[in-house]
């Protein structure tokens, strides 16, 4: 009974807190812990997380969308494979649905 009002009660901080903090900073780290059982894993995934931010002052998904954009300057082979990437998600977004 402790265990449900325990989840209960997390669930409902999540719920009442999610605007409070940004969304995305902790899922990663807390789903690594949750699959690994590793806190090391973990930290290390906020933490290189943390430094891309400070570093770039994007997020690691800001700078992945930014790399994929195509651009004039970019080789046929820089080309081929944005494009290849585009395709295969548009793909995987319809079979999810």
């Amino acid at each position: 009974m402790n265990k449900i009002k325990i989840i209960l009660v997390s669930a409902l901080c999540i719920i009442m807190f999610n605007g409070c903090a940004q969304n995305v900073a902790l899922v990663g780290p807390a789903y690594s812990f949750v699959s690994t059982g590793s806190i090391y894993h973990a930290g290390l995934t906020y933490s290189s997380g943390e430094a891309i931010n400070q570093l770039t002052g994007k997020t690691p998904t800001e700078n992945l969308k930014d790399i994929l954009v195509l651009k004039n300057d970019d080789t046929e082979f820089a080309k081929l494979i944005k494009k290849r990437v585009k395709e295969v998600r548009k793909k995987l977004n319809l079979t999810n649905q």
